[in-house]
């Protein structure tokens, strides 16, 4: 059986390439862009170098994006591209300004408002040219066919999913991260080797995302340690950058599962960064996982070093769950409860986030595909536990 393939027109890897931008928004047709990033970045030197090689071409920021985008930023974005009389994007920060440069380009492309792209539905038009730089290591967004936005009308994540959401061009300058804080660090880390590891026990895993996430995460596993301990590390910085924008291809051509369908919701209402949510997760959710995959898990524990060859198929994939809860313990991983979310609170959404992890899609994709009773087991199990 053949299978589609989706990743932007160019890839631009390597230090400095981001000083490159001019050249690549020419090579594609832009003439007016629109700087899509956070408040964050606003006022860094990031940002202002961007300006600065974009000024002769009418540039102009918008810089309102939350960490978890809503409706309402885009909206605004929008109407800043159209007042402005743009022609392309630039998007420059985390997983949170693609997401939001994404779903600008589709409303100018199709009109109405995001929650009708929300997905199963079908994006008939492809937006302007969208140049991504992503300045974190984790989210993929750069080269994914996906992007969340919040929809602060029904209090949901919603997952928007189609070809023309991969942006144009990709720019993966990992000189963008060296100043990442430890948490960032960490919580970026895990959710690339979600990505590569949902990927690869996804039912609609393929030859090629399979390639993709083994590579993805036996780097990740190996490096993000170093990266967290060692934020200048400049080669730990670029296997990273690197691995996970690899990772991105890989769950971008294969999907999620699980982990991200309950990760939405659980970030949404606890306003958890989403990389820290999976994270929470992954353990628990792996253990659970397990018995509808062994083979697949235990080819996970190989890659990432963590079981040996000989090792039988449930014993590797044991010692993965023991890995993933031990590196959590390593990253200052809290649990939910830890992390200061009122219990009486947590289990009131607790039917809430069963539901929109099930209207996700995501869980359907999982080896083991679960009830919503074992969902709602899951995150009670997760509540505080470490082990």
């Amino acid at each position: 059986m053949g299978f589609d393939t989706r990743v932007p027109r160019i890839i631009r890897w390597g230090a400095g390439t981001s000083a490159q931008i001019l050249d690549l928004l020419k090579q594609l047709g832009g003439a007016r862009p629109l700087i899509v990033t956070d408040r964050r970045l606003l006022e860094t030197e990031m940002i202002s170098n961007l300006v600065a090689a974009l000024s002769r071409e009418g540039a102009a920021v918008y810089g309102d994006v939350l960490p978890d985008p809503t409706d309402k930023e885009v909206a605004k974005g929008v109407a800043v591209y159209r007042s402005g009389g743009h022609d392309s994007l630039v998007s420059m920060g985390g997983g949170s300004s693609i997401d939001t440069a994404k779903a600008i380009g589709i409303l100018i492309a199709n009109g109405g408002e995001i929650r009708d792209y929300k997905a199963p539905a079908a994006i008939p038009n492809a937006g302007p040219p969208h140049i991504a730089i992503p300045t974190t290591a984790g989210t993929g967004s750069e080269v994914t066919s996906f992007t969340v936005i919040s929809d602060t009308r029904n209090q949901e994540k919603m997952l928007i999913a189609g070809a023309h959401l991969v942006p144009t061009a990709a720019i993966i300058d990992y000189e963008l991260t060296l100043s990442m804080p430890k948490r960032l660090t960490a919580d970026t880390g895990t959710d690339s080797l979600t990505h590569a590891l949902e990927a690869y026990v996804s039912r609609k895993a393929n030859p090629m995302s399979d390639l993709l996430a083994r590579d993805a995460m036996k780097v990740i596993w190996e490096w993000l340690p170093t990266a967290y301990r060692e934020p200048g590390n400049r080669i730990a910085r670029e296997k990273m950058m690197m691995a996970a924008t690899v990772a991105g291809m890989a769950f971008s051509n294969a999907s999620v599962a699980l982990v991200h369908g309950m990760s939405r919701p659980l970030g949404f209402f606890f306003h958890i960064p989403h990389g820290l949510s999976n994270a929470m997760l992954l353990p628990a959710v792996t253990r659970f996982s397990i018995p509808g995959a062994p083979g697949r898990y235990a080819e996970c524990a190989k890659a990432m070093g963590i079981a040996g060859s000989e090792d039988a198929d449930l014993e590797a994939a044991t010692e993965l769950v023991d890995a993933l809860f031990q590196r959590n313990q390593e990253l200052e991983v809290p649990s939910p409860r830890e992390y200061g979310i009122a219990e009486r609170e947590y289990f009131r959404l607790v039917p809430t986030m069963i539901e929109q992890a099930l209207a996700s899609g995501s869980p359907q994709n999982n080896p083991r595909v679960p009830t919503q009773q074992e969902i709602g087991g899951l995150y009670r199990e997760v509540w505080e536990s470490h082990q």
